[in-house]
């Protein structure tokens, strides 16, 4: 099972240890960050954030509640009260023996938990380039329905990526909960 906990600055060197190569870095946070990942540019991404009062920001790292290992990465952030809507971003199951048990699922419903139990929010969207189909099903399995595809969004290198948009709402959140 997987926890989600504040990110934190102790938690800095093993998020750098994990992003090894710009193109990673990229898939991750799109132009957010330059590589390499450094100290300094993380503490400006936690600037303001993690209140869950008053932020529009909620950064964590992915915990295995069984063993206490942090697994991965990811943040619920663009939070807006007036529209009762945020956005995932930033998902990383960084430690790659973790990948494929189930750990990003875990994740996304955690976040998913918090967005729409503790902020009381109406929908929550995520982008995900387009060639990352082995996230594109996690988020399917999670419940996200597909809302479009925003075609040649970023270029890396010589090439383009597209970002296929993905969201849940209440409701659908609500009945997925209440099967369970």
């Amino acid at each position: 099972m997987i926890q989600l906990e504040y990110f934190t600055p102790a938690d800095f060197p093993q998020l750098i240890s994990w992003i090894h190569d710009p193109q990673l870095l990229q898939s991750w946070s799109g132009a957010l960050f330059s590589f390499p990942l450094t100290e300094s540019s993380l503490a400006w991404y936690l600037e303001g954030t993690n209140d869950l009062q008053e932020s529009d920001a909620l950064v964590y790292k992915a915990v295995e509640s069984k063993t206490g290992e942090v697994v991965g990465h990811i943040s619920l952030g663009g939070i807006s009260r007036k529209n009762n809507s945020a956005r995932i971003s930033r998902v990383l199951v960084g430690n790659t023996t973790a990948r494929g048990r189930g750990v990003c699922q875990g994740m996304i419903k955690a976040i998913l938990k918090i967005g729409f139990e503790d902020l009381g929010l109406h929908r929550i969207d995520l982008g995900v380039y387009d060639f990352n189909t082995a996230a594109i099903r996690c988020y399917e399995k999670c419940g996200l329905k597909q809302d479009g595809i925003m075609r040649d969004i970023l270029k890396h290198g010589n090439e383009y990526w597209s970002l296929v948009e993905m969201s849940m709402l209440e409701h659908e959140w609500r009945e997925l909960r209440d099967k369970k």
